[in-house]
């Protein structure tokens, strides 16, 4: 078993704590699909190689997704409306519509294009190498720490945006500062795992801690221990009833939401809100 799973373990134990975090922020901000869209935008980016015969795995075809990843970064950061008659939901909801039909469009003219649509959906986790983990969890630690330093900007722009406009913060830029970094990490993350479980990861825990605690670093904490069991289960699951790794995972993940929806309801007497 293990010279299959060793290095899938890995990846579901080291790469799921920043998702979290970012998480914690898009359930905040009520952008719930922003992480799909810009998914699928890089999915985007991985179709324009496909179509252009690139090799998947090379640098060129990393940037092309990205480039496609930060021109949603900059859509969603500079026509987004915190308020107004056109919710950014909207926006992000057109933008994931039109980037799946181009996708599609641009993977007709493969021969190989119905396994790369099934491929960029579900992932294949199984296939993860150990240089792909390392180099994406470089990657992730320095978002991290860019977060971490600019921490007081983010947060309050997730959680008091309007006291954020009152003492005069670049609000676009610093939202496009969130989404690009956003976007470098679902680019990266996409190309292991795939667009539904990139959701999972990013939705599922932050909303699972939201339900049965009231501290954001608890939550946190909570969502992440959540991300560690949900990915190794479903990577377990998957091995021992031969199922489809990711659809396995993103599944265990329902079930753990649900058992918090029911552990909230004794601890609180009632569903949280998932508003943090």
């Amino acid at each position: 078993m293990w010279d299959v799973m060793m290095w899938p373990i890995v990846a579901c134990l080291l790469l799921p704590g920043l998702l979290v975090y970012l998480g914690m922020h898009v359930v905040r901000r009520g952008i719930i699909f922003v992480d799909i869209a810009m998914a699928q935008m890089a999915s985007l980016g991985v179709c324009f190689a496909v179509m252009k015969h690139m090799d998947l795995d090379s640098p060129l075809t990393f940037w092309i997704s990205l480039g496609f990843t930060l021109l949603a970064a900059a859509l969603f950061a500079f026509t987004g409306k915190r308020t107004g008659e056109v919710p950014q939901e909207a926006i992000i909801g057109i933008a994931y519509v039109v980037a799946a039909a181009a996708s599609v469009i641009l993977l007709s003219y493969s021969t190989e294009g119905d396994e790369q649509i099934k491929n960029m959906l579900i992932g294949n986790i199984l296939l993860v190498t150990k240089q792909e983990i390392f180099r994406t969890l470089a990657l992730f630690a320095g978002v991290g720490v860019f977060h971490w330093f600019a921490r007081k900007r983010f947060m309050m722009l997730s959680f008091a945006p309007e006291e954020a406009v009152a003492i005069g913060v670049s609000v676009k830029l610093w939202d496009f500062l969130f989404y690009a970094t956003f976007g470098l990490v679902v680019t990266s993350f996409v190309q292991i795992v795939g667009v539904l479980l990139v959701f999972t990861y990013l939705i599922v825990p932050a909303v699972c801690g939201i339900l049965t605690a009231r501290r954001f670093g608890v939550r946190l904490a909570i969502g992440v221990a959540l991300s560690l069991v949900g990915g190794v289960t479903g990577l377990m699951v998957s091995f021992y009833q031969d199922l489809p790794s990711g659809a396995a995972i993103v599944c265990v993940f329902g079930v753990l939401l649900v058992l918090a929806g029911i552990v909230s309801i004794f601890v609180k007497g009632e569903p949280r809100s998932v508003d943090a």
